[in-house]
């Protein structure tokens, strides 16, 4: 008998990356939507900059979507019922996010302040469930790397 996935389990097929169906049922509908959105404002703000490239993390990390250029610019990751972004801030964003430090929501700044600091930077899991986890990471992407377009 198989069991049922987990609340925050990956995607762990390793032999193809998912499909927009497989993501869409995996995640769920409202997850969905944020996901869609996170990926066309990328398109809409940076035109031509990234080609998102489905990586495997193993079965325990499973797939993701990284945008990456030269650095990476962020990672979606589908879970089970949730998405999360990752955005990694090296030193010089560490340092733009100090001086905006009072811009950021509350929950933006604790979860920064609690994240370990690794010598490449921090690494910001953030799960996006409503439209405003969508503009906090929005917000920090930009401040990482300017949209090309406003949208």
């Amino acid at each position: 008998m198989e069991q049922s996935p987990q609340i925050g389990e990956r995607i762990s097929d390793k032999l193809t990356p998912p499909d927009e169906r497989t993501i869409r049922n995996w995640i769920g509908q409202e997850a969905f939507k944020h996901w869609n959105e996170m990926r066309n404002w990328i398109g809409a703000s940076y035109p031509d900059v990234f080609e998102p490239d489905w990586i495997y993390g193993g079965k325990k990390r499973g797939w993701s979507l990284r945008y990456k250029k030269t650095k990476a610019f962020c990672t979606l990751i589908p879970a089970f019922r949730q998405f999360s972004v990752l955005v990694v801030l090296g030193g010089a964003e560490r340092e733009k996010f100090e001086e905006r430090r009072y811009a950021w929501s509350p929950q933006l700044l604790k979860f920064y302040d609690e994240a370990r600091t690794y010598t490449d930077g921090k690494w910001l899991t953030l799960a996006i469930s409503s439209a405003d986890d969508l503009h906090d990471v929005m917000e920090l992407v930009s401040m990482k790397r300017p949209p090309l377009h406003l949208s």
